[in-house]
């Protein structure tokens, strides 16, 4: 019985264990490695939310990955790696998207919510400062309290 209760652990510990394969590739020299890296570093996943293609373990990721090693071993340079995708995947496959008119909101977009934010506090500052700079006209009665409170003070 306790042979069988160790076999059923044992496959079920085995069935368990998950082992991912890890992606080498064998680069012409260190610079091809690097620009493989930081290609594959600067490339979104497709399939997954937010990740990179080395932090992803998708297929497609996996696909992408090998894709971005033939290119770089043929001599791509980046632009035409980058363009490639580009071209299969959208603009959603690049982190930092070109600027252009498509992509123009992107870029512009949070500087001008900083300018209108900026106006917007400016012309709320000076509206308060206008209403609370206006005359205040005291009471005689005001004023008499407040100079009692003076000369109590100054004694």
């Amino acid at each position: 019985m306790k042979r069988i209760l160790t076999l059923v652990v044992g496959v079920m510990m085995a069935a368990a264990i998950h082992a991912a394969p890890i992606d080498t590739y064998e680069f012409n020299d260190e610079e091809h490695r690097e620009r493989g890296q930081s290609l594959a570093a600067e490339l979104r996943c497709p399939q997954c939310q937010n990740q990179n293609l080395h932090d992803s373990n998708s297929p497609i990721a996996m696909d992408m990955r090998l894709q971005v090693y033939e290119m770089v071993g043929e001599g791509k340079s980046n632009d035409e790696i980058i363009t490639y995708f580009t071209d299969r995947y959208g603009d959603f496959v690049r982190y930092r998207p070109a600027f252009d008119a498509r992509t123009a909101v992107l870029w512009m977009g949070p500087v001008a919510f900083l300018i209108i934010g900026a106006i917007g506090g400016f012309v709320f500052i000076r509206r308060q400062r206008a209403q609370t700079a206006g005359s205040v006209e005291v009471s005689s009665i005001d004023k008499e309290k407040l100079d009692k409170l003076l000369k109590d003070q100054q004694q």
